[in-house]
């Protein structure tokens, strides 16, 4: 049977993980016990692992209904229990976004958010940290039917009155094909849930992948978290079409609108083509269905603007049939193994990339800083040297006169110590004046503000002209905090220049930052807004309450993510401006004080001078283990960050 190679790469891809964060806890391990570490270097590198070890890979499933889209996820993840896991039948199966992940900290279990929540003004990422307002199902993961039984329970509907279902965004009473689902007694059936999550030990989940199963086409514009957040931040975007359909109009407005990358990323977001047994006829030679195939897909690609390479024939159904019998023949046939092949190859290596610039960039910068504080014990130590060795065969007065010049020396350097209080005093006020500009609170007066505005309009254009002046202000306060960075750096860039020349310290060249990533969020959910409601008919066909309430609500909750880690960012970023300097003076007083005292103490005749030589050399000959060892981490975790070789050979296999 051939097996999963995605699920090979993706275990390969998580040992790669959890390797890399072995080597970086060694390398805090060793700080401790050189005594090189501190509490700013251990924050920093805590954050780090933290990241590592929460980095979740999240692939997006997107289809009309009756698509066959659970029906592919039962294929490419859950094959290996021998069963349908997904409810997957004809109509529709998905009433509500599904998430499937692992937190080995809950329950295995289902947990769902009841439809009535959309009354609220909250999203679903929101209600995420209040569990109570969910309904919990727990099931047995060694039982498939206590599963199967409990993932059925995520597709329940109500019926519910047509002003109910109204207020919850579920109905149009302009649509005709909403008008076609009224029940006899003239209510409509909506999902009991708006959002599932079902926590369960898969051994991908476990590994940290997350699976979103979206509801139907129709109901990805009345969850506007889906198309501002989730869609957008998948890592993977898998599109799926019927063979016998092609694509549809509302197929192609769905792509264009929130997958193709119009406003979002390219890259991970793949187009299927499912159910092609449907053109499997016996009265038809092989040649004939490869021509109607080859022929749907060319079509499909032109609407969709893509090539045809980048559309994937798939049978989830005979995929799925084919692992659970074991029939090599029928999965080759399927061509479930082609997707999977595409997924790996495109999904785990680019979030692998991504891992590895930002571990990289931040272990260099950790690297470096304590490589120039074993270079100044080095030269501090050195110097000692030079001058207890000088001190051989000399007399008392040239004793005493060595002893009054490290004193001089050590004074300066005090007097320069006060110009670095004065220092941490400015750097302190423009950090405040930077975190004014990206302060939480005003940012959350600015929404609330907004939202106001929006909820008291009386004409379209107010609506429209409060969302300009929103994003407007949010553009100017990161422009304004570009300047207030830029204020900082020169700042420390002459702070560390004049400690150079006057006491000796390395000169480090403080990092760069810009805020212009954030700005780029900022744009992408400013084109989500224009393109979704700039537009005199798009305002008139909504209900400004379900704009305000529903597109905005999650819009406003992107933005404070987006200030979020901004905010954090910056935190860190600061710490890496000013932490260099603050390690090196720290160093530099200890190693002047020893020199002081060294020669103070030959004076007194409480050391011998060779002794104390001896001690000096035992050191200095510690340090340079030291800088070995440091070398040699480097390039442990220079080894730990590659991952092409893994892959290559997970590929061989």
């Amino acid at each position: 049977m051939t097996e999963n190679n995605l699920a090979k790469q993706f275990a390969v891809y998580s040992e790669w993980r959890k390797g890399l964060t072995q080597t970086i806890c060694d390398y805090r391990n060793w700080l401790n016990e050189q005594e090189l570490n501190d509490a700013q270097v251990d924050q920093r590198i805590q954050h780090l692992l933290d990241r590592l070890r929460e980095d979740k890979l999240n692939v997006a499933f997107v289809a009309e209904f009756s698509r066959g889209k659970s029906e592919l996820i039962n294929a490419i993840f859950f094959a290996g229990y021998g069963t349908r896991l997904l409810p997957s039948s004809a109509g529709r199966t998905t009433m509500c976004p599904t998430e499937l992940l692992y937190d080995k900290s809950k329950p295995t279990s289902i947990m769902m958010l009841p439809i009535e929540t959309r009354l609220s003004d909250a999203t679903t990422s929101e209600y995420k940290r209040y569990p109570d307002e969910w309904k919990t199902v727990t099931f047995d993961v060694d039982s498939n039917e206590s599963m199967v039984k409990a993932f059925k329970e995520v597709s329940s509907t109500k019926p519910v009155s047509v002003q109910e279902a109204e207020k919850y965004g579920l109905y149009d009473p302009n649509s005709a094909d909403d008008a076609l689902n009224l029940n006899k007694d003239g209510t409509i059936d909506v999902p009991c849930w708006r959002y599932a999550m079902i926590n369960f030990p898969h051994p991908l989940l476990e590994q940290g992948l997350v699976i979103l199963d979206t509801p139907g086409l129709n109901a990805i514009g009345t969850e506007p978290e889906l198309t501002i957040n989730m869609l957008p931040n998948a890592h993977a975007v898998l599109f799926i079409l019927a063979a016998d359909q092609g694509v549809t109009k509302s197929e192609i407005d769905v792509w264009r609108q929130y997958i193709s990358g119009t406003r979002w990323k390219q890259k991970g977001r793949l187009a299927v083509m499912n159910k092609i047994d449907g053109l499997w006829d016996e009265l038809k030679d092989e040649k004939e269905i490869q021509k109607e195939l080859t022929r749907q897909i060319k079509t499909s690609a032109e609407l969709l603007g893509l090539e045809t390479n980048q559309i994937f024939p798939v049978s989830a159904q005979k995929g799925l049939l084919a692992k659970v019998n074991k029939d090599d023949a029928l999965l080759a046939k399927s061509r479930v193994l082609e997707l999977e092949a595409a997924l790996s190859n495109q999904l785990i290596p680019s979030k692998q990339e991504i891992v590895r610039d930002n571990t990289q960039s931040e272990i260099d910068d950790l690297i470096t800083n304590s490589r120039i504080i074993l270079d100044a014990r080095f030269a501090g130590i050195n110097e000692q040297l030079v001058e207890l060795r000088g001190l051989r065969g000399k007399n008392e007065d040239v004793v005493e006169h060595m002893m009054n010049k490290v004193k001089v020396d050590k004074e300066n350097f005090e007097k320069g110590l006060q110009r670095f209080q004065a220092l941490r005093s400015i750097f302190s006020q423009h950090t405040n004046r930077l975190f004014t500009l990206l302060g939480m609170e005003s940012l959350k007066v600015h929404v609330h503000s907004t939202r106001e505005t929006m909820i008291n309009a009386s004409f379209t254009k107010t609506i429209r002209e409060a969302m300009d002046n929103f994003f407007n202000e949010l553009k100017t306060r990161l422009v304004s905090s570009d300047s207030q960075i830029d204020e900082i750096k020169k700042m420390m860039d002459v702070m560390y220049e004049k400690f150079s020349k006057e006491h000796g310290l390395r000169k480090s060249e403080p990092p760069a930052f810009s805020t212009l990533r954030y700005q780029k969020e900022l744009a992408k959910l400013e084109r989500a807004y224009k393109e979704q409601f700039n537009t005199a008919f798009n305002m008139i066909a909504n209900e400004k309450m379900t704009l305000t309430t529903k597109f905005f609500e999650t819009l406003a909750s992107r933005v404070i993510h987006v200030y979020e880690v901004a905010n954090r960012d910056i935190e860190n970023w600061l710490k890496a401006v000013i932490a260099p300097m603050e390690s090196q003076v720290r160093e530099h007083q200890l190693q002047l004080r020893r020199r002081l005292e060294s020669i103070k103490r030959i004076y007194k005749a409480t050391d011998t001078l060779e002794d104390r030589i001896s001690e000096l050399e035992a050191i200095e000959k510690s340090i340079n283990a030291q800088l070995e060892q440091l070398s040699q981490l480097r390039e442990h975790l220079k080894t730990a960050l590659a991952f092409e070789p893994a892959i290559e050979a997970v590929a061989v296999a």
